[in-house]
């Protein structure tokens, strides 16, 4: 249930071979990491239930679909078998929903087939309708989840916004809750509300019963 994750800008490759590594102890679905350290985590991941996913258009979502689906593209090449992309927020907030829904099927379409595709909707710059909005929109695109954040924004997830997430997309699409989630009783409460992955790099606190520096 848990993506062990590091997306920091100066993440060394011993720190990403670190998250390999207790990925592979601790049994974790997947290692969330950048694009430039996918082929590395395949490579160490080869013979593992491990899943590797990467992030696209991260972590602002401006980048135009094209260059998204590219992304997309070039990192399922390279070995992903996840993708979180991020949404275009501004054209949300802007209301051009065509626009928005365009942006995440071209993601989706770039990965038919090859892999799971997470919609973030970066919750804490979205009012409670427009978080209504996009997961419908994601829905539509025929994403697999919808994801509260990328943990470089306001704020990450909350209780309240993994609920409503979860009431608007039913049952049957995926949620995945990161950022913020620091130890087990915040990761089980995101679970409670409707949560059926978890995003951090606090995993291994999780898993021990302690409390990470996570995000």
């Amino acid at each position: 249930m848990i993506d062990h994750t590091i997306l920091k800008a100066d993440a060394k490759e011993e720190d990403v071979l670190r998250i390999i590594e207790e990925a592979k102890k601790y049994e974790f679905f997947s290692v969330c990491i950048n694009p430039c350290w996918v082929a590395l985590a395949k490579e160490h991941l080869a013979e593992t239930s491990v899943d590797v996913c990467t992030v696209i258009g991260f972590p602002l979502g401006a980048n135009t679909s094209e260059v998204k689906a590219y992304e997309a593209t070039e990192a399922i090449n390279n070995g992903a078998t996840e993708v979180d992309m991020v949404i275009n927020v501004g054209a949300l907030k802007s209301k051009q929903y065509k626009k928005v829904l365009k942006d995440i099927q071209a993601v989706v379409e770039a990965a038919k087939g090859k892999a799971l595709v997470k919609v973030i909707i970066e919750t804490a710059l979205l009012t409670d309708e427009e978080k209504i909005k996009v997961c419908e929109l994601a829905k539509e695109a025929g994403a697999d989840f919808v994801k509260t954040s990328t943990g470089f924004s306001t704020g990450g997830a909350t209780v309240a916004d993994v609920a409503l997430m979860r009431k608007t997309v039913g049952p049957d699409m995926g949620v995945k809750a990161s950022g913020g989630i620091h130890n087990e009783a915040e990761a089980k409460a995101m679970i409670d509300a409707g949560a059926t992955r978890i995003g951090t790099s606090a995993g291994v606190a999780i898993m021990e019963g302690s409390t990470g520096a996570g995000y």
